[in-house]
This record gives C-alpha cells, sequence and structure tokens, in this order.
C-alpha cells in the first residue's frame, strides 16, 4: 500500500491507484509465510498446515502475471514444506489445471470452476485428509442440516411432528459427543 508501505493482497475494497503491483520474490514469499507458522506455533505447537494454491486463474493482470505469480507461490510453499515439520501441500490448482482441464469444468466465465469441479476437488481433499470418522461426522451434520432446512407441507401433522423429534435427538447424540458442534 502506497501510503504505509506496507505488502498487501487482496485489495478489493480499495482503490487500485492506492497500490504498487510488484511480484514478491520466492524468498520474501517463503520468509512471510515461516513468520506466519512460527507465530501460530506459539499459540499451538501442534498445529499441522495444509497450504494450496487457488485454482482460479486471476486474469486482470495477464495470462503470464497469473503464471508468475502462482508459480512463485508455489515454489516458496514447497520449500516451507521441505523444511519445516507438519506442513503440507494440497494441489488444488494442479487438480483444476491437469486433471480437469477441459473447459466443461469451468462456469461460463471460464475463468472459475464450476459445482463439478469444485466437488471433485473437495473429493480428493476427503481422500488425503479427512479420516473415516470426519468424513461420517460430515455426513450426519449435512443430514441434519438438510433436515433443519426442509419446509413441511403440513407443520402440525403427526408425521412432521415425529420428523422433528428424531431430527432433535440426533442433534442431542451428535452434542454429546461433540460439544464444539452448534446447530
Amino acid at each position: 500500500m502506497l501510503e504505509s508501505d506496507e505488502i498487501v493482497t487482496n485489495c478489493h475494497k480499495v482503490p487500485q491507484h492506492k497500490f504498487k503491483k510488484e511480484l514478491l520474490p520466492i524468498t520474501e514469499i517463503n520468509n512471510s509465510l515461516s513468520s506466519i507458522i512460527s507465530l501460530i506455533r506459539k499459540v499451538n505447537p501442534d498445529i499441522n498446515f495444509i497450504f494450496t494454491v487457488s485454482p482460479i486463474r486471476h486474469l486482470k493482470d495477464g495470462f503470464i502475471e497469473n503464471q508468475q505469480s502462482k508459480s512463485h507461490l508455489i515454489s516458496a510453499l514447497h520449500q516451507i514444506i521441505k523444511n519445516q515439520e507438519n506442513t503440507f501441500y494440497f494441489p488444488s490448482y494442479e487438480i483444476m489445471m491437469d486433471e480437469l482441464r477441459d473447459y466443461r469444468f469451468y462456469k461460463e466465465d471460464m475463468i472459475h470452476p464450476n459445482q463439478i469441479a469444485i466437488n471433485y476437488i473437495w473429493g480428493k481433499f476427503y481422500e488425503n485428509w479427512l479420516s473415516d470418522e470426519a468424513i461420517d461426522l460430515k455426513k450426519q451434520v449435512i443430514k441434519i442440516q438438510r433436515g433443519l432446512e426442509h419446509k413441511p407441507f403440513n407443520p402440525d401433522s403427526k408425521k412432521q411432528q415425529q420428523f422433528l423429534s428424531s431430527l432433535q435427538e440426533k442433534i442431542e447424540i451428535l452434542k454429546k459427543k461433540y460439544a464444539h458442534i452448534s446447530f
């Protein structure tokens, strides 16, 4: 930012003339990420980090600039992962560019992944990073959330009251096991 000489990113709410765009060197990105990791580990020394790079191409500055920017970030991330414990990389960008490179996986703007691509990438993430227990919990939570969002034809019917009672029972069972979950 020009007035404070700070390095910032994603400045969507501030006018563009207040910034000078510059491609950070890999070493500077690496130093910044290392500092962030260090600060977070002071609060939670057992934390794991899973880094990824957005699969969305930011083409406002151009195709080449987008690739350079992502290349610097990916290089810095891989240096971090090589040198820091409990740091990992999930290749969402690479999945989009390599496995889902066909434009049928993009929205009409030809930049953003469509729902099929998003679901595919999330599926790969679940396969690699979530335990069977976490996946099962996710399914239970989604089922309960859908039940809570359900709009009944007859809210006073006996069947609806049984449905709500069953739903409340499922919520209570999950809350006993996972106290931090709220619906």
